[in-house]
């Protein structure tokens, strides 16, 4: 046995998951949906060139809204 051996061990958290998983196991399915709808979209790289020619260049200063007379 090694000198640094624990015995097994699992949080709340995870014992509290993992349960709940057990109880609904349609839940890993409606998580994966969710995710979907957020996440797990497609890139229209045409759309985002796009976007990013019809920027306006930022000023440094934001709030100015005139320029300084010195």
């Amino acid at each position: 046995m090694s000198l640094f051996a624990r015995p097994h061990y699992t949080s709340e958290a995870t014992q509290f998951i993992e349960s709940l998983k057990a109880k609904r196991p349609e839940l890993d399915a409606q998580q994966r949906e969710g995710r979907a709808l957020l996440w797990e979209q497609s890139v229209d790289r045409d759309w985002n060139a796009d976007a990013n020619e019809g920027r306006v260049k930022q000023q440094p200063y934001v709030y100015q809204t005139e320029p300084t007379l010195r």
